[in-house]
């Protein structure tokens, strides 16, 4: 199977490094607006770097990987969908539900599979707690916590054009909330605060936020994001149910622990995303992989693409109105 990457930054290499851990699978060819880090990755994995229109359009392509800026993603889904490749989305799909519901339009006419990056859904502790909870280790799910916090914020020229915290950021968590509470959300309520940098508060964003999800039958899941952590990436769940409690904790730098008179002491958080959730990459990219390859259906779909969106712009819109947004089905 030979994927061509479209965009070769920070998270096309990683996607690269991903594939060629991969049996079955190659990078066929990457593109990217930018000759230098297309020459750089071409290079890196052997494969040749083109437009985006000519690895679009090759017939040695199977399938292709959009780790391009989120304005892109739209022209770049419909011409793969014309083609009949295979799409790999990075999350967002796009910043407008509407135009999301365009793009599902036309994958579900093309038929080609598609799939939306969420690749905390395939971090081992993560997915190991949903299986349990689908198992009933834990009774009925009432009460779900999730902690997300950066070391530090991203450059203020990222923030202008991100969309702000809950459609960057705590996208993530609230399709971690989906997948969790095993029903949709009614209700959502948001609040939020610029308190690391006034700068990202003059670009009209927060960067300490925090949601709470109701469902109709009462299940609550709390959300609270900073972009700041002194202490390295925090990245906690904790699920309450009617016998019991799951709880996934930091992965550490390393698990040794010492004790002295001065107490017990352990490593800090690992630092940032990329060594954090190394191997959720690399399971995510193995799924797509052999979804494409068999009858399965992929998984998260680019229905979970638009229900992430929908949450993160109602979080939004509450937090801008100050009150709570009942919420319709996608």
């Amino acid at each position: 199977m030979k994927i061509g990457l479209l965009g070769c930054g920070r998270i096309g290499q990683v996607h690269a490094r991903s594939i060629g851990q991969i049996d079955g699978a190659t990078v066929g060819a990457v593109a990217d607006a930018f000759d230098e880090p297309a020459q750089a990755l071409a290079k890196k994995t052997g494969a040749p770097a083109m437009s985006a229109d000519e690895l679009i359009s090759n017939v040695d392509i199977d399938a292709v990987v959009i780790g391009t800026p989120t304005d892109t993603h739209y022209d770049l889904i419909h011409a793969a969908c014309d083609a009949g490749k295979a799409i790999f989305c990075e999350k967002p799909v796009d910043m407008s539900a509407t135009r999301i519901r365009e793009c599902m339009d036309a994958v579900g006419k093309s038929g080609v599979a598609f799939m939306t990056a969420f690749n905390r859904r395939f971090d081992p502790n993560f997915a190991n707690m949903q299986k349990r909870i689908v198992a009933g280790e834990i009774g009925s799910v009432e009460l779900i916590t999730i902690l997300s916090r950066d070391p530090s914020p991203p450059p203020i020229g990222y923030i202008k054009q991100s969309g702000g915290l809950f459609r960057d950021m705590m996208i993530h968590d609230l399709d971690m909330a989906r997948f969790l509470l095993g029903e949709e959300p009614v209700r959502i309520y948001a609040v939020g605060a610029s308190l690391v940098d006034p700068e990202i508060g003059k670009a009209g964003d927060v960067d300490t936020a925090a949601v709470t999800l109701t469902t109709a039958s009462g299940k609550i899941c709390q959300i609270s994001n900073s972009r700041r952590a002194t202490y390295g990436y925090d990245q906690r769940i904790e699920v309450h149910g009617s016998i019991g409690m799951l709880r996934a904790e930091n992965m550490l730098e390393n698990t040794v622990e010492v004790a002295t008179s001065n107490g017990f002491q352990r490593a800090p958080a690992q630092h940032f995303f990329l060594e954090r959730y190394e191997s959720a990459y690399r399971a995510e990219m193995a799924h797509f992989i052999a979804s494409v390859k068999s009858p399965n259906a992929v998984t998260p779909s680019i229905q979970d693409g638009l229900c992430a969106q929908i949450l993160a712009d109602a979080a939004t819109e509450s937090l801008q109105i100050g009150k709570a947004i009942d919420l319709t089905s996608p």
